[in-house]
């Protein structure tokens, strides 16, 4: 797959502090790209980057395969913390003004306002608007153009559940039917797992990890916790019916990672064999389990 952004070892550095600590990251064309971190992470400066409203001490950015920001122009759209529109003006005319500031089609506004389902708007004013429908009508914003990649900041950030699912079915709408690929912050870990083909986690100005949403599912797989009175003799005992690399143990607890159909065999195993089972029963990471141990909390 074409490779739509791709940034090398980027340095930026706030007077003493370094916010970005050579970050890389790779987006192929189609990806729905998760960017995780807690706040304060570097996440949003690290978009700040991407879009030229701040600059880098080393390190650099390439869109498309190899050309700039400059060069490829509306074709990357962004929502960048809150969307800055006119709110005393109503949706289809912040999409006017904001089509001639950007050299775009005006005439098109109503065909955005229908992509993001706000065409029943009529005369109201963005001020009268919900959250919920002002991120939309940011995403609108962003669509100017008709860009390829599209970087959302947080854009989920504060919505009511009606709200975050609203965004969510309109980020599917358009990866799916406009082919638009996307690279999108948040800390909301769980809804963000609802969308999202590929992770990027980072903590503390360092990219730790860049995963798949396959190969996340796979490590955060289900696993068997036991509970036993002698958990040396328990993983002997174990490691003649489960794989040894999937057997870990801690105090009195032995983990078996993804064989919990072989549950009632270990069981057995066990209690033959003189130990103590206090308790048995499957579980999985979440994705912010798995992002909490990843970060070292």
């Amino acid at each position: 797959m074409a490779d739509m952004l791709v940034a090398r070892d980027i340095v930026k550095v706030y007077g003493k502090r370094t916010v970005l600590k050579k970050v890389n990251m790779n987006i192929q064309k189609g990806d729905i790209y998760g960017f995780i971190g807690k706040n304060g992470a570097g996440k949003t400066t690290f978009m700040r980057v991407i879009l030229s409203l701040t600059y880098p001490q080393s390190g650099d950015v390439k869109l498309f395969g190899d050309k700039t920001l400059q060069e490829v122009g509306l074709k990357v759209g962004s929502l960048i913390e809150a969307p800055g529109i006119y709110k005393n003006l109503t949706g289809e005319e912040n999409l006017r003004r904001f089509s001639i500031l950007y050299g775009a089609d005006p005439d098109k506004a109503p065909e955005l306002l229908k992509l993001v389902g706000l065409n029943n708007t009529g005369k109201k004013k963005a001020k009268d608007y919900s959250l919920g429908m002002r991120q939309r009508l940011g995403i609108a914003i962003a669509l100017i153009g008709d860009p390829e990649l599209l970087l959302l900041d947080e854009p989920i950030n504060g919505l009511d559940p009606e709200g975050i699912k609203e965004i969510r079915d309109l980020i599917l709408k358009l990866n799916e039917e406009k082919g638009i690929t996307f690279l999108i912050s948040s800390h909301l870990l769980d809804e963000l797992g609802k969308v999202v083909t590929k992770y990027g986690i980072i903590n503390d100005g360092e990219m730790l990890e860049e995963i798949g949403a396959e190969e996340l599912r796979e490590k955060c797989k289900q696993k068997l916790t036991i509970e036993v009175d002698d958990l040396a003799k328990a993983m002997s005992i174990a490691a003649k019916i489960v794989k040894e690399e999937n057997l870990s143990g801690n105090k009195h607890i032995m983990t078996v990672e993804g064989e919990v159909s072989k549950a009632a065999e270990l069981n057995t195993a066990l209690v033959k064999g003189g130990v103590a089972v206090k308790a048995i029963y499957p579980n999985s990471d979440t994705l912010e389990e798995y992002f909490m141990k990843r970060i070292g909390e």
